[in-house]
C-alpha cells in the first residue's frame, strides 16, 4: 500500500484463540489484569474439575495428545493440567459452561509457563509470554443478552514446550442449565508479581526486556486503550490522501474500526507520521485526537509501520532493542492493543532478525497487544519472499496473531476478481498450513482479507461493489480473522471532469456513493 498517490497508493494481524463457535460472541467492554493481590471473597466456581483433582481431564476437552494431569508442578492440591504446546499445536484445553444473559463474570487462573493464555472464545483473553513460578491470570467480561453459555479455553503457544494450569476459577451466577458442579469457595489473598520476561532478540547486540502491563508513557499526551470488536479495520491515513473528519466517516458508513497508516523513520530512528520531520509522533496532537475519537464512538486503532514509499523503521534502526523502543514509543503514545507491520518494497524480507527480534520484545513488554504482518500476495499465494518472512518471524519466536494478505496488485484479469481473490486466500490457507502445521480451520482463524477499492494499482484490476459483496460472502463461510480494504480515504466517487492519476489516494476512479465499501466491509463480523 502506498503513502501519496503517486507513484501509487499505501498498502496496508489477535491471536484468534481458538476456533470460535460463532453463537458464542461476547458483548460488553472487558477489562484484563494480572492480578498483583486479592480480598478474601466468597464466590461460585462454574467449572467442573478446575484443579484437575480428580486426577484426570474429567469436565475438560483437550487437542488431541496434548493435555494430561500431573502432580508436579501443582499451584495447589495434588494435580494440575499439563499442556505440551509442539510446532503445530498449542495444547487447548476447554470447558463450556451455562451462563446468564447480560451478566458480568470474571474468569482466572494459574499457569506457568511462556505464552500461556486463558480466556473466553469470541471475547477476551490474558496471557502471559513467561511465568517462571506460578502466575494469576484474570478476565472479566459482561454476556450478551442472548447469551446462555460460553466456551474458555487455556492453552499454550506453538513449539513454546510445555504449559502448566491449576486452580482455574469462572466466577459469576450459574445459568439456567448448568452442569458443572459449582462449588462456593473462599479466595485466599495472593501477592503474584507484576509480569516480568526476558526477551533475546535475534540479532545482535542481544537485549533484554522486561515485561509489564504498564508501560512508562513517553512523547506527549496519550490516549485512554479502547475495546471491542477487531473483525473489520479499514485502512485510513489520517495526515495524508485528504483525510476526512472521523466522524464523517462514522456516521457516514458505521465504521469504528481503523487501521492508521502510515508511521515511517524520519532519520535516527525516529518514528514520524509518513516519516515528515514536521510530524513526529513524540509531538502529535492531531492523530491523538482522531484516536480519541474513535474511541469515544465505541470503536478502536491499529497503527500500521511500513507502507510500500519511505524508510520503514527497522531499515534504519541498528538494533531490535533499538527498532522495539521506536515501536514501542507508539504503542505507549497511543495506548495501542493493535499493531500492523507492513513490510514492503525494499523492506521486504529484510532485517528480519532485527524485525522480529524487535517484535518479539515488544510483545514481552506488552502482553495484550496483538500483532499482523500484512504481506504482498501473488495469484498463488504468498511470494517466496513473504514465506520467508513468515517462516523467519516463528523461528525467531515473534508471535502473528494474524497474517494479513494484501489480496489486490496480482495482475489480475478483469472479471475474474472476485474468484481469483478467493483463489489466493485458500492458496494463502494451504501455506500457513505448511508453515505452521495447523489444520484449515486454526490457518483461517489467523487469516486477514485486505482488499483495494475501485481501480488498483494494477490497469487489469477493478474491485467493484458486488466483487466486495461478494467477497464478504466467502469471509463469512470461511471466518477469516478480519475483512479489510484499502482505503477510507478512497471511499469516494472522483469528481466529474477531473483528471487523476492511476489509482488516486482520494477516490476509486468508479461510480460510487460515498462509503459504499465500507458500508460492506463493516458487515464482517468474524
Amino acid at each position: 500500500m502506498r503513502l501519496s498517490p503517486t507513484p501509487s497508493a499505501p498498502r496496508a494481524s489477535k491471536r484468534l484463540a481458538v476456533l470460535a463457535c460463532a453463537a458464542l460472541v461476547l458483548g460488553g467492554a472487558a477489562t484484563v489484569s494480572v492480578l498483583s493481590g486479592a480480598a478474601g471473597a466468597a464466590t461460585v466456581n462454574l467449572l467442573a474439575n478446575p484443579g484437575f483433582e480428580s486426577g484426570s481431564l474429567t469436565g475438560w476437552t483437550c487437542d488431541s495428545g496434548t493435555g494430561s494431569v500431573v502432580t508436579g508442578p501443582v499451584h495447589s492440591g495434588s494435580y494440575a493440567l499439563a499442556g505440551a504446546a509442539t510446532s503445530s499445536d498449542d495444547a487447548q484445553c476447554t470447558q463450556t459452561v451455562s451462563v446468564q444473559p447480560s451478566t458480568s463474570y470474571t474468569l482466572s487462573g494459574y499457569v506457568e509457563g511462556s505464552y500461556v493464555y486463558l480466556g473466553v472464545t469470541g471475547g477476551t483473553d490474558n496471557w502471559t509470554p513467561s511465568a517462571t513460578s506460578w502466575q494469576q491470570l484474570s478476565t472479566t467480561f459482561t454476556t450478551t443478552s442472548s447469551q446462555t453459555s460460553i466456551q474458555i479455553y487455556v492453552h499454550g503457544w506453538y513449539a513454546q514446550g510445555t504449559y502448566y494450569a491449576d486452580d482455574l476459577d469462572l466466577s459469576g451466577p450459574a445459568g439456567p442449565t448448568s452442569s458443572a458442579s459449582a462449588s462456593a469457595t473462599a479466595t485466599t489473598p495472593t501477592a503474584t508479581a507484576t509480569a516480568t520476561a526476558t526477551a533475546t532478540a535475534s540479532s545482535s547486540p542481544t537485549s533484554t526486556a522486561t515485561a509489564s502491563s504498564s508501560p512508562t508513557p513517553t512523547g506527549t499526551g496519550t490516549s485512554t486503550g479502547g475495546s471491542g470488536s477487531w473483525t473489520h479495520p479499514v485502512y485510513w491515513m489520517p495526515l495524508d490522501n485528504d483525510p476526512q473528519s472521523i466522524s464523517s466517516i462514522v456516521a457516514g458508513s458505521g465504521e469504528t474500526e481503523f487501521n492508521l497508516s502510515f508511521v515511517l523513520d524520519s532519520g535516527g530512528c525516529t518514528p514520524a507520521w509518513d516519516g515528515s520531520t514536521s510530524q513526529p509522533v513524540s509531538g502529535d496532537t492531531a492523530v491523538l485526537a482522531d484516536v480519541n475519537a474513535i474511541r469515544a464512538a465505541g470503536g478502536d486503532v491499529a497503527v500500521t509501520f511500513g507502507g510500500y514509499n519511505g524508510t520503514e523503521l527497522g531499515t534504519s534502526c541498528g538494533s531490535a532493542s533499538a527498532l522495539a523502543a521506536a515501536y514501542q514509543e507508539v504503542v505507549t503514545k497511543y495506548n495501542l492493543t493493535h499493531v500492523d507491520f507492513d513490510y514492503e518494497n525494499g523492506a521486504l524480507d529484510s532485517n528480519t532478525a532485527i524485525r522480529f527480534g524487535a517484535i518479539k520484545i515488544l510483545e514481552a513488554n506488552n502482553p495484550n497487544l496483538k500483532v499482523s504482518l500484512t504481506v504482498p500476495m501473488t495469484t498463488v499465494g504468498f511470494p517466496g519472499t513473504g514465506t520467508d518472512e513468515i517462516s523467519q518471524a516463528k523461528a525467531d519466536g515473534a508471535r502473528l496473531d494474524v497474517v494479513n494478505i494484501m489480496d489486490f496488485d496480482t495482475g489480475l484479469t478483469s472479471g475474474t476478481e472476485t474468484a481469483q481473490t478467493e483463489t489466493i486466500a485458500d492458496d494463502a490457507v494451504s501455506q500457513l498450513e505448511t508453515i505452521y502445521g495447523w489444520t484449515s480451520a486454526q490457518a483461517w482463524s489467523h487469516l486477514g482479507i485486505t482488499l483495494m477499492n475501485g481501480h488498483t494499482d494494477q490497469p487489469s484490476e477493478l474491485f467493484a461493489q458486488s466483487d466486495f459483496s461478494n467477497i464478504l460472502a466467502f469471509a463469512q463461510a470461511n471466518h477469516p480473522a478480519l475483512f479489510s480494504f484499502w482505503s477510507a480515504n478512497r471511499d469516494f466517487e472522483c469528481p466529474a471532469g477531473a483528471v487523476e492519476p492511476w489509482a488516486p489516494g482520494t477516490c476509486s476512479e468508479v461510480t460510487q456513493n460515498a462509503y459504499d465499501y465500507t458500508k460492506i466491509v463493516v458487515q464482517y463480523a468474524g
